[in-house]
């Protein structure tokens, strides 16, 4: 099993890279350390920062934010990342956020995503390539661009930096056109919503195709303590990351089986009812991501087939040396 690390920077209001943390996941054999992005800090300039600090472990992306820049953007800075880094080391995890987040902060329109994202994958993949000047005529992209405010005067370029290594690109879904999209276009995929039963065949079955879900880890020895710690976030994820007709989160919470409750968490958070809102939250929801507790119960339910079938690797949300390391033992 690949082990991951996960970087919460995008929700602190000031930026601490925890390097020492990352060196020892470095050190104890751990596949790749990510980050993320939604309004603060963005997912790529921390990368940059620990290609300089480490020497091995990969730098991925879960996710960047599709509307925070064009895609030939997102190839440049990937290229040069991974450049910095040695090569071979940059997964670029992409997802399509929100319409919330992509008009409220981007100012774009939400669009069609489901195209867009065919239409960026594509693009990004022609600049990695090099194969020759970068063109595109999709339903949601055009390169050159042609449309209103057009000159007519867009010329089709090829990258002047040259990869140094393949960049494989993951995506990040939960739906199910884009998660056939994923499925059909995409070097691995993030799932959002995942249940037990596991990753559908389609990807199950391709060779060399990463599936990576998240998992929280403590150490502790009050497990109904750390649960009620991590109910306001997911409440607030779950009731207040969206709207009532576009919540991916809600969405997600549905697809693992918790639909009814879902339901609930978002009425409360609508209602202004949030302490109700986070009692809603059920624990067995939580515990389905998380492993809490002694070394002891966290192995039974590690080696009790805790991670569900077809999943290759765990991004994990750990803190302490002493769960990272004893994750780096059960993952072995």
């Amino acid at each position: 099993m690949k082990l991951g690390l996960r970087l919460n920077l995008y929700r602190a209001a000031r930026l601490s890279m925890p390097l020492d943390t990352v060196r020892l996941a470095e050190r104890l054999g751990y596949h790749s350390v990510w980050t993320a992005e939604a309004y603060g800090a963005d997912a790529l300039t921390p990368l940059a920062h620990l290609a300089a600090h480490t020497s091995r472990i990969a730098l991925g992306t879960a996710v960047v934010q599709l509307a925070a820049r064009p895609p030939t953007t997102l190839a440049m800075q990937a290229m040069t990342i991974d450049a910095l880094a040695g090569g071979g080391r940059l997964i670029l995890g992409i997802g399509v956020s929100g319409p919330q987040i992509v008009e409220g902060w981007y100012g774009q329109p939400w669009g069609r995503p489901h195209q867009r994202l065919r239409d960026y994958v594509t693009i990004v993949r022609r600049v990695l390539d090099r194969a020759g000047p970068v063109t595109h005529d999709g339903p949601e992209i055009q390169l050159p661009y042609t449309g209103p405010g057009a000159l007519g005067q867009g010329k089709p370029l090829r990258s002047i930096l040259h990869p140094v290594a393949p960049i494989p690109l993951w995506l990040a879904t939960g739906g199910p056109r884009n998660t056939a999209l994923a499925a059909e276009i995409a070097d691995g995929w993030l799932p959002m919503g995942l249940g037990p039963d596991g990753v559908p065949p389609p990807m199950r079955d391709r060779a060399g195709f990463d599936v990576f879900t998240g998992v929280t880890v403590r150490l502790t020895d009050d497990v109904a303590g750390v649960l009620d710690a991590m109910r306001p976030l997911t409440a607030m994820y779950v009731g207040g990351m969206g709207s009532r007709t576009h919540n991916y989160h809600r969405d997600a919470m549905a697809r693992r089986g918790f639909a009814a409750a879902a339901d609930r968490i978002g009425e409360l958070w609508r209602a202004g009812r949030r302490a109700e809102a986070e009692a809603a939250v059920p624990v067995e929801y939580l515990e389905q991501t998380a492993l809490l507790g002694t070394a002891a119960r966290i192995r039974q339910r590690w080696n009790a087939g805790f991670v569900p079938p077809g999943v290759t690797g765990v991004i994990l949300d750990a803190a302490q040396p002493e769960a990272i390391a004893l994750m780096a033992e059960l993952g072995s």
